[in-house]
């Protein structure tokens, strides 16, 4: 039998199996699916294992919490105790784990360890008093065995958690509790930023981004095959027809050791030995295909998912300042209810003793991103033309300038220089000087 009919014995047509118009193929149609949740364990097993995930994950989440935010206050010195509470608490760190949380299992959660006056229960509504807050623990949904959810339309509140069942049992049985425990929400900070309707949990972001991942490790395992296989060996030689399959494979590992190892090929003259590459002639372009889809998918720029310097921008990397225009939107719409409302325990509890209704106060997230020294450059240079120009034409006058760029407040936060070559504050005035001493 010839290799073309012993082929078909073992391999349908495409067209008709796994291909085109098949069941499989989603070119041909797009139908939904059942929708089915990836177990929790898995998801942190495929985090643990692949550092893309890890990018995904961790990258927006430490930088929405890496420049922290300012507490802007009435009372100042309130406002450095705040601070050095949340710093004792390690309030930081728990925040931007509980957004890496909720990116791998779509529910991110702080437990809000407190001190109250007389006995309690976690299942208890957490009065806005207490004597103090004495720990912030992070943890995910993988801790979680109920969510029991508001899904009254016509509620205030629907579409919150009103309580969790909690599993507060310890593997090392170093716990006091073991088993599940009901948890009222209002001892817990809880961040979800996908969440399908009719569902209690948020979606995993590595769930929702499961095909690119595949797409990915595909692509990585394919670049490792061809890289293995780059070049391979061809050797002709008339003998070989009357060779059986056993000495065939004794004969190509001999020669593939000694053609391995030895630089000198001793062959007959009516014998070839040859090396053929891999052509990879377009790949890059496949790989740039691939990467465009998981920023895409992401919602980060390619730049930040290869680990460029965080908050470091280049002129003209306008994909990284909408990348950093969304951490600061999610920095608001997520982060800063949470925080208001640490803050507002903190200040009511006993160890403060402050109504936070009596004072004026603000959470300021500190900026995301600095421009390079060479763009920041860019920048000044352009800013004291403009106010060249302003002073020429009697817009506004040297004093107004000076006050405006090297006052008490010095140029804005935006536009101030990284530090990481050359001191341009010293350069900036310099210039400022001969520019007033040539006006003269």
């Amino acid at each position: 039998m010839g290799i073309l009919e012993t082929t078909k014995r073992y391999v349908t047509d495409f067209m008709d199996g796994v291909g085109r118009n098949g069941k499989r193929d989603k070119l041909a149609r797009m139908s939904a699916g059942t929708y089915v949740r990836t177990p929790a364990h898995e998801l942190n097993a495929l985090y643990a294992e692949n550092r893309i995930i890890q990018n995904v994950v961790d990258i927006p989440a430490e930088d929405m919490t890496r420049n922290w935010f300012t507490l802007r206050c009435d009372n100042d010195e309130l406002s450095r105790n705040i601070l050095s509470k949340l710093a004792d608490l390690n309030a930081k760190d728990a925040f931007k784990r509980m957004m890496a949380y909720e990116r791998i299992q779509g529910d991110g959660f702080i437990s809000l360890g407190v001190t109250q006056r007389s006995k309690f229960d976690l299942k208890e509504v957490m009065p806005d008093k207490v004597k103090s807050v004495d720990y912030l623990h992070a943890f995910s949904s993988y801790k979680v065995s109920e969510f029991i959810m508001n899904e009254d339309v016509f509620d205030i509140h629907y579409g919150k958690l009103d309580s969790l069942v909690i599993d507060r049992s310890s593997k090392h049985m170093v716990s006091k509790v073991q088993g599940n425990a009901a948890v009222h929400t209002s001892r817990l900070l809880h961040a979800r930023t996908r969440w399908l309707e009719g569902e209690v949990q948020g979606q995993s972001l590595i769930e929702a981004m499961n095909d690119v991942f595949k797409v990915f490790d595909t692509t990585l395992w394919s670049i490792g095959q061809i890289l293995y296989d780059y070049t391979f060996k061809v050797y002709k030689s008339k003998d070989i027809d009357g060779m059986n399959s056993r000495d065939k494979q004794e004969l190509s590992m001999l020669m593939d050791f000694m053609f391995r190892t030895e630089a000198l090929a001793l062959i007959a003259n009516d014998e070839e030995l040859t090396k053929q590459a891999t052509n990879v002639s377009g790949i890059d372009q496949l790989i740039d295909f691939v990467w465009d889809v998981m920023a895409a998918s992401a919602r980060m720029p390619k730049t930040v998912l290869k680990g460029q310097e965080s908050g470091t921008i280049a002129g003209a990397q306008y994909d990284v300042m909408n990348y950093y225009s969304r951490i600061a939107a999610d920095q608001e719409n997520v982060m800063k209810p949470l925080l208001e409302r640490l803050i507002r325990l903190i200040m009511l509890s006993e160890e403060f003793n402050v109504d936070p209704e009596s004072l004026e106060w603000e959470i300021k997230f500190n900026p995301l991103w600095q421009v390079d020294s060479k763009t920041d450059a860019e920048i000044r240079k352009l800013i004291a033309e403009t106010d060249q120009i302003y002073i020429v034409n009697g817009v506004h006058t040297v004093d107004e300038v000076r006050n405006a760029r090297f006052g008490q407040f010095g140029l804005t936060e935006e536009n101030k220089y990284s530090g990481d070559s050359a001191d341009l504050d010293d350069i900036a005035r310099k210039v400022y000087k001969g520019f007033l001493d040539g006006k003269a």
